[in-house]
């Protein structure tokens, strides 16, 4: 029993020992690097990838793909691209695709647009074969105040020089409606755009607004072109009722401020009756201190009732009344005086 169970424990530790090295030391992945031509040396490279923790499939397989498309790649530059967190079978094909188009692209290139988040691989194929994109209903307004709203669609090449650093697509759309605005804007008429649609393509590429993206404009054309509202006509409305409005508030102002004068006035007029007759309330006080003065005897008294009784009846005639009793005393001393 002590024996087998010896047995037993070596074959495991033998099993073990077997997997570890095996891990460590992937003879299957160097003898498929020998058969293609690529020179891996088991202790510096297999299974110095393996404690630098970078799979060594990866590595090897990318470099014999590199080696047989004809594409120099260092074994050293693919671990330090996966170690900085890249895509290596895709930088890779990329090579690859861009070596059979006669596209110049090399690796170090290739690396910093795949670090930079973009596809690398996909980029290359939209460089060999353009991509069309179509913009949203972009609407604009013309002179004569008509809204039109244009679908286009934009031809665009990846431009593998400008893909670090070069904006995206967004911007391409964003940059071609400013241009169907700008053209729009200054077209006379609706009429014109309907007429000459491709007047708006041409204006649109002189423009040059692939500029500081990371693709190049083959072309822009016009899908689809959609008559709108009478924008103008609206603004118009618009601005007529505002000025109503303010018309109207003026003349509530001017009204209120009438109003405002017209109850002074009133107030004004109040205070000149209150005054007057506070004045005709002195006149017998005054009489009476010119006959202790001796300025004013007893006919001039009767004179100045005789005439303001002549005076009352002339109202009253006027007004079409009779004449006020109170003037009789004075007509019968004018006449008893006479």
């Amino acid at each position: 029993m002590p024996v087998a169970g010896i047995a037993i424990a070596i074959v495991i530790a033998a099993l073990f020992f077997l997997i570890v090295l095996l891990y460590f030391i992937p003879l299957g992945l160097w003898i498929t690097a020998l058969s293609s031509g690529v020179h891996v040396r088991i202790f510096s490279d297999l299974v110095g990838m393996r404690l630098r923790k970078v799979p060594p499939d990866v590595i090897v397989r990318s470099k014999i793909t590199a080696l047989k498309a004809g594409i120099p790649v260092d074994i050293p530059k693919l671990e330090a691209h996966y170690l900085a967190g890249g895509n290596v079978p895709r930088v890779v094909n990329a090579l690859i695709s861009a070596a059979k188009a006669n596209i110049e692209l090399d690796f170090n290139r290739a690396a910093a647009i795949d670090l930079a988040g973009r596809d690398v691989l996909e980029a290359v194929k939209l460089s060999v074969t353009p991509k069309v994109i179509e913009t949203p209903q972009v609407p604009a307004v013309a002179k004569n105040g008509i809204q039109v709203r244009v679908v286009a669609r934009v031809t665009i090449r990846a431009n593998i020089e400008r893909l670090v650093g070069g904006a995206g697509e967004a911007t391409i759309l964003a940059r071609v409606g400013e241009g169907i605005v700008t053209t729009i804007g200054t077209s006379e008429s609706h009429k014109e755009v309907l007429e000459r649609p491709d007047r708006i393509s041409k204006v649109v590429l002189d423009k040059g607004l692939d500029a500081g993206t990371a693709f190049e404009i083959l072309s822009i054309d016009i899908a689809d072109v959609f008559i709108g509202d009478n924008i103008g006509a609206k603004l118009q409305s618009d601005q007529a009722e505002a000025e109503l409005k303010i018309a109207r508030a003026k003349a509530e102002e001017r009204r209120a401020a009438a109003v405002a004068t017209e109850q002074e006035m009133k107030a004004r007029v109040q205070e000149m009756r209150a005054k007057l007759v506070e004045a005709e309330s002195q006149i017998p006080m005054a009489i009476a201190e010119a006959f202790r003065s001796g300025h004013l005897g007893v006919m001039d008294y009767y004179n100045l009732q005789n005439l303001q009784s002549d005076t009352n009846m002339r109202k009253s005639i006027a007004e079409g009344g009779a004449p006020d009793s109170g003037s009789t005393p004075a007509a019968g001393a004018t006449q008893s005086t006479s």
